[in-house]
């Protein structure tokens, strides 16, 4: 990842930061040596980050064990360290690279339940492609909202690329092929698709997922090249059970993380990692086209548990923060 990237990722993860680091310091502050009760209260605060149990629990061990090491004294750029050490350990292969381009044009899926800033994802997935010098075309095939549809052609006005766009009520598999299209008549790069979000009609999400991915392919037989899955990082542990519901409707390919800066909770990571056999490609780290970054494994443990860049007014005002 490069520096202004990890910047970015260092960035939205500040919440979950202080938010981990601020109660583990003022814990550090009041134990002062290892006990069992310091382990028992970090795992406690690990689980309250989404992580999951079973990650909290191997971390907090991992703890235990090198401080006892050291004599039991504790320091917080100790525990720090253990922990951006394991937790890049555990996210092992959760790092998805940048896909190899396929076409022209390449085809991104965009799926995820309403709500959970696709929309905004897609816009700053057409702003990468743009900064990469690719031309981008936007499909709104999420037909069902207006708001939707609406809110794609302003990013599209905001980020320079063209979108193909039909009345309200329209097949969204139509939009696709009509796209794709369009794309082939004029060279057009990258083709990102946008569907919409109705997971709890299953069945009626699968055939219509199903009727984009026959109809693109008929324009493309390789495609969609990419199918991405937006999760906001703020659902925590019930974004998992988002992505196991469509995974189990559709092919997936990665993660696009979204609405990291706005949580505590992001060690969901984490979570997704050890439950599901996905990566993670993509992280939001805030509100604008240009606010996100590939994904990368030690990158996020070391912007995670960075505890040089965490005061002891930063960890007091966490601490408060929990008990309130």
């Amino acid at each position: 990842m490069v520096f202004g990237a990890f910047k970015k990722l260092k960035k939205g993860l500040g919440r979950t930061r202080e938010q981990v680091l601020g109660r583990i310091g003022a814990a550090i502050r009041r134990e002062v040596y290892l006990t069992e009760d310091f382990l028992e209260e970090v795992e406690e605060i690990l689980i309250a980050s989404d992580v999951g149990v079973d990650a909290a629990v191997e971390l907090t061990e991992g703890i235990g064990r090198r401080l006892r090491k050291k004599g039991g004294s504790m320091q917080l750029a100790d525990v720090a360290a253990v922990l951006q050490e394991d937790v890049a350990r555990l996210l092992g292969g959760a790092s998805a690279e940048e896909p190899v381009m396929q076409g022209p044009p390449h085809v991104v899926l965009m799926v995820g339940v309403n709500g959970v800033g696709k929309t905004t994802s897609i816009a700053k997935l057409a702003q990468y492609h743009r900064d990469k010098g690719r031309s981008v075309l936007l499909a709104a095939g999420d037909t069902f909202r207006a708001a939707a549809v609406e809110q794609l052609s302003m990013w599209a006005d905001r980020t320079g690329v063209e979108i193909v766009k039909q009345a309200m009520g329209a097949d969204p598999a139509a939009v696709a092929f009509d796209a794709i299209g369009r794309a082939k008549a004029k060279g057009i790069d990258v083709v990102i698709v946008d569907t919409a979000g109705r997971l709890q009609n299953k069945e009626g999400l699968m055939r219509e997922l199903e009727k984009i991915a026959r109809v693109v392919q008929k324009q493309l037989p390789e495609a969609p090249h990419e199918t991405l899955l937006c999760l906001d990082a703020n659902t925590g542990q019930n974004g998992i059970s988002q992505a196991k519901e469509f995974t189990s409707v559709v092919p997936l390919d990665a993660i696009f993380l979204t609405k990291l800066d706005g949580t505590a909770k992001g060690g969901v990571v984490i979570a997704i990692a050890q439950s599901i056999d996905l990566p993670v490609r993509y992280v939001g780290t805030g509100e604008g086209a240009q606010d996100f970054a590939l994904f990368d494994a030690d990158d996020f443990a070391r912007g995670l548990f960075d505890a040089s860049s965490l005061d002891e007014t930063a960890q007091d005002a966490a601490a408060d923060a929990t008990e309130q």
